[in-house]
């Protein structure tokens, strides 16, 4: 027989009072039938205690040193249960979501949800990285930056189509494909077997970094990504070459370029470094006057002929010189000394120029007279080395006093200033060096073969100190340009190349920057600088593997060429079909259009190839404008910080150029990535980390254990990206605790809803907002602003903002807090109880939100938690069903009631610490807390959240959620009137005024007796005459309905354990 549930909430209400009032047995005879089994319970628990001298609730034995009795009441306690396990396991677990998105095709069944909803489109088009070896840190930054967005844009249900692209031509790929073959093999390469080589080489090196993004588990189609080696994307390519051919912005020219020697070709600005540490020979020269101009004739006679100094830091250009330029507006003067004769320098520079002379100490250059530059002009000198007189011309503002003497050496063939100096004046372009660096016979005879840069520049030098005409030499420091692929010096040299005129399109193109938006905005201005400052853009390149500057050159002159739209279009069509390498399959006569079919042997076709920014630069057509899912502009590109000068400025000026219009809408950059002590990386000093080694760990697990794609992507998440960032093993090790936190975050929420059954499904135990307790509508007021902040701030790029926001969440509001103390109701309560199921309301919106919110950066964890609901699934993946917007609307409730509750936590936390230190409380359980509140609004509501004297169920005063006994997780809490009452109730060394809530604050040893099953202390244990008489009523309830549910006793005894309700 069962009793009514009138009869146990009589029994209950009965219990919790005095026991003045009510007897052990009245308790039981007066209200339960002796038939029942809270009667039989009681009568066995009784003969148990007293017959047999054992303590209920199966605790310790006391300090006998015998091994612990298991708690008889642990089956009544409702302990999370879940498969999802603490440890992340990420080596196995990973992989095993990863294939299970492939299996379930979720990228191409997300974007076609969104295209049938008609929903926008999001591009982020992919900067192409070099094919060419194995993938750096750096990458892995780069690529999950862009994840993290492509997955943000996937879940507000856009149309997200990523294609990830790979740059496949060019001298680093070449280099590759040349270390690999022996001597003799070089000497046999042929450009299509070379092409060839290259082609499969870069092939593979794309399927091997493929596989590597898609571990770090990176969204796209990698099943169709985009190669600059592709047909249809070289056929693209050659599109927008012609298009600005036909507007007049390509054409062919002898100018200095930045050249080579060491990978013989011309380079870009783009693919020069400038590392430290250059040193240069640099020198003071005295050129004779030959013919003075008039300011300069009475100084200039047979007997002390005048000289013009000059100073440079590449003697090995000075065959070349053709004139010495001079501000006109500069102040320059003849000055004298014994030992220097008579020198024409700048006025400015003449007392800095008697300490680089070395003149005899105290003594200084005399200065005969001063001129400004423009009565200079017109002058004429003799060359030291050659019979040549060269002019003094007028020169630029490039010409300054900040070094040398103020009169610049110009050689127009090896320098942009002098270049464009000596065309004004109709200079010759001398350029007397070969393709390997080396000086031509047009040096002359003494110079010849050497290397300019070593053996040829130290002879020039000697040369002229056998003239006389060296003034001094020194080493110099400064910044040089270097070759990025080979790590070796560079040339300026003037030679025959194809060039987009930007001048002719440079208005256009910086009204196109003002078009789009630069995060951070100081990209806006790098790339400005960089556009209004940059000369003709040299397009061509003396290599084999690229794309072939599609023109014919005369056979007979090889001036000539036959360059135009039929030429174009029918290459264009070529390339299509056949790729590039049709240009060296084929003969002159296949690759011409008809109409000139018949006069194929007059032409012959050219062996330049494109510079690969023209490649990547291209990408805008090659890939956003062709593809049917893609889109023109593309919503972002997103590169790092140095691609101002590279990859977002060749697409700008292609696209500009081609179309008139920028090729994207935003652009985002990132810093590089550093070790953790701020040094870059490099094999020497062996701080280079390998993200797969991050991921899969390497030979030695215990050194370097495998942490798992997801630990990578939160040190991404966790750095401002902005610029530099840091990474090394303790920055890993630090973001692995956090990452475990936020894992055992989610296993606490999962493992409480194991019974929990949402709202909408059948037999939903969820409970009504408007029937929540004021904390839990605070606990779901925080989610949405944890939700709408990390919203904002991914939809901003600010993932660090985001994460900080989520570890916050998860660390201070949950963990610290919210799920502190939901341990009381969801592991004591009855299973039904409306405290628990109102708080398991609470963890379910807070699980999928939390879910949700880290899905972008966390995929893994996010995908492994949705696998592990205890429920039935709303979706299948996580990353279905979009951002969770009804759990964005919930409103903030009685934010300032829990601000001060969590405020006087902390402060009793923080005494208990000094009373748990000096062994007067074990657990905050073992404590009575006495609090005063000065001031009044305070004191208003804690008194509102006073808890009941007793734990009773259900409780009198408050809901037994909302109280100070729950919120604080002491036994008693008590409010009084003074400061002076605290310290009267507590000993003085446990008691504070409290540095957040501003209260007075002590704790004292709880009064009582502990309950066996919740633990808390409370002075009706054993007072009560209940079945169980070391619980308090209220676990005396829970057990009963546990009891009642389950249809067996709680008991201690073997013989009883197990015995059915009758």
């Amino acid at each position: 027989m069962r009793i009514s549930p009138k009869g146990v909430a009589m029994f209950f209400l009965l219990s919790a009072l005095p026991k003045s009032s009510l007897g052990r047995n009245r308790a039981v005879s007066a209200f339960v039938p002796a038939s029942s089994t809270a009667a039989r319970r009681f009568v066995s628990l009784q003969a148990q205690k007293e017959g047999k001298g054992k303590q209920g609730g199966g605790g310790n034995k006391g300090k006998t040193g015998k091994k612990k009795e298991k708690n008889v009441y642990a089956p009544t306690i409702l302990l999370p249960e879940t498969p999802f396990s603490q440890r992340a396991n990420a080596v196995v677990r990973e992989p095993e979501l990863q294939q299970y998105w492939k299996d379930s095709d979720l990228y191409n069944k997300l974007s076609s949800v969104a295209e049938e909803a008609k929903a926008p489109r999001f591009v982020l088009h992919d900067g192409p990285p070099y094919a060419n070896g194995d993938l750096h840190i750096g990458h892995a930054l780069n690529k999950l930056l862009k994840d993290f967005i492509n997955r943000k844009q996937l879940l507000k249900g856009k149309q997200v189509h990523y294609v990830p692209g790979w740059d496949c031509h060019g001298l680093p790929i070449e280099l590759k494909v040349l270390q690999t073959m022996k001597s003799k093999e070089r000497q046999a390469l042929t450009p299509i077997t070379l092409r060839e080589k290259a082609a499969s080489f870069a092939k593979e090196t794309v399927a091997k970094q493929s596989e590597s993004f898609q571990r770090y588990g990176v969204f796209g189609d990698f099943e169709n990504p985009y190669l600059t080696l592709q047909p249809q994307f070289e056929a693209e390519q050659i599109k927008v070459f012609g298009e600005m051919y036909k507007k007049g912005y390509i054409f062919r020219g002898r100018k200095p370029v930045h050249w080579s020697p060491s990978s013989r070709t011309a380079l870009a600005e783009a693919e020069l470094e400038y590392p430290e540490g250059h040193i240069s020979k640099s020198i003071y020269v005295a050129f004779d006057v030959d013919t003075p101009s008039d300011a300069l004739k009475e100084f200039h006679d047979a007997d002390g002929g005048l000289r013009v100094a000059i100073w440079t830091t590449t003697p090995w250009t000075m065959p070349a010189n053709l004139a010495i330029a001079v501000n006109p507006d500069l102040e320059y003067a003849v000055v004298e000394h014994e030992k220097t004769g008579r020198l024409l320098v700048a006025a400015d520079l003449a007392e800095s120029l008697a300490t680089k002379f070395e003149l005899p100490e105290g003594e200084k250059l005399s200065i005969l007279a001063t001129m400004k530059g423009s009565e200079i002009i017109g002058t004429t000198y003799s060359h030291p080395l050659y019979d040549r007189k060269s002019p003094v011309l007028a020169g630029g503002d490039y010409i300054t006093t900040e070094s040398g003497t103020g009169l610049v050496h110009t050689a127009p063939g090896h320098g942009q200033e002098d270049y464009l100096t000596g065309l004004k004046a109709g200079l010759d372009l001398l350029s007397p060096v070969d393709d390997l660096g080396r000086f031509t016979i047009e040096a002359g005879e003494r110079f010849a073969g050497m290397n300019v840069l070593k053996e040829g520049n130290e002879e020039v030098v000697t040369a002229l100190q056998e003239t006389g005409s060296l003034l001094r030499a020194e080493d110099y420091g400064h910044k040089y340009p270097y070759d990025w692929r080979t790590k070796k010096p560079t040339i300026f040299r003037a030679t025959d190349q194809w060039f987009a005129s930007v001048e002719g399109f440079r208005d256009a193109a910086l009204d196109a920057i003002d078009t789009v938006r630069w995060v951070p905005e100081v990209g806006k201005n790098r790339i400005t600088s960089f556009v209004s400052g940059r000369g003709d853009w040299c397009i061509s390149r003396q290599r084999s593997w690229g794309v072939p500057i599609p023109v014919f050159y005369d056979e007979e002159t090889g001036n000539e060429v036959l360059l135009d739209e039929h030429t174009l279009d029918h290459v264009q069509k070529i390339f299509s079909e056949h790729g590039s390498d049709a240009w060296w399959k084929m003969d002159e006569k296949d690759l011409l259009p008809e109409m000139y079919k018949e006069e194929a042997e007059k032409w012959k076709k050219g062996t330049d190839t494109m510079d690969v920014w023209f490649d990547s630069g291209s990408s805008w057509a090659g890939v956003a404008s062709a593809r049917d899912e893609l889109q023109y502009p593309a919503d972002l590109y997103l590169e790092g910080s140095d691609q101002h000068r590279g990859w977002f400025q060749s697409s700008l000026l292609t696209s500009v150029a081609a179309q008139g219009q920028a090729p994207y809408k935003t652009v985002l950059t990132h810093g590089f990535v550093l070790d953790e002590k701020g040094y870059k990386m490099s094999k020497s000093l062996g701080n280079v980390i390998d993200p797969l080694k991050v991921i899969e760990g390497g030979n030695n697990k215990k050194q370097e254990p495998a942490y798992g794609a997801d630990v990578l992507r939160l040190w991404v998440a966790t750095v401002d990206y902005s610029g530099d960032v840091c990474i090394g093993n303790n920055i890993i090790k630090q973001t692995f605790e956090t990452y475990r936190k936020l894992r055992n975050t989610a296993r606490y929420l999962i493992g409480n809803l194991n019974d929990y059954v949402p709202e909408g499904q059948d037999n939903s135990n969820a409970v009504p907002y408007e029937d929540l307790p004021s904390m839990d509508k605070w606990m779901l007021g925080r989610l949405s602003a944890l939700l709408r902040e990390v919203d904002e701030a991914t939809d901003d790029y600010q993932f660090s903002r985001a994460t900080q926001e989520v570890l916050r969440f998860a660390t201070a509001d949950l963990s610290n807090f919210y799920l502190d103390v939901a341990k009381d109701r969801l592991y004591i309560s009855s299973i039904d109880d409306p405290r628990r199921r109102s708080c398991q309301t609470v963890l379910h919106a807070c699980l999928e939100g939390f879910s949700k919110a880290i899905a972008p950066i966390l995929p893994h964890m996010a995908e492994d938690i949705w696998q592990n609901l205890p429920y039935k699934k709303p979706t299948e993946s996580v990353f279905e069903g979009g951002w969770p917007g009804h759990l964005m609307s919930f409103p903030e409730h009685d934010e300032e009631q829990w601000t001060v509750v969590r405020n006087l936590r902390d402060d009793v936390n923080k005494v208990l610490e000094s009373a748990r230190a000096d062994k007067l409380v074990g657990a905050s359980l073992d404590a009575a807390a006495y609090v005063y509140a000065p001031d009044e609004s305070t004191r208003d509501i804690l008194a509102k959240l006073e808890s009941d004297e007793h734990l009773v169920y259900p409780p009198v005063k408050t809901n037994g959620i909302d109280d100070l006994r729950t919120a604080l997780m002491i036994s008693q809490v008590k409010l009084v009137d003074s400061a002076d009452l605290v310290s009267e109730a507590c000993d003085e060394s446990y008691v504070s005024k409290g540095a957040f809530s501003g209260c007075t604050v002590g704790v004292k040893k709880a009064e009582g007796k502990k309950c066996g099953r919740c633990w808390f202390y409370d002075e009706q244990v054993g007072n009560l005459g209940l079945p169980h008489d070391d619980l308090c009523q209220r676990c005396g309830h829970a057990v009963f309905q546990w009891e009642e549910t389950n249809g067996k006793l709680v008991v201690a005894s073997p013989e009883e354990a197990g015995q059915p309700v009758a």
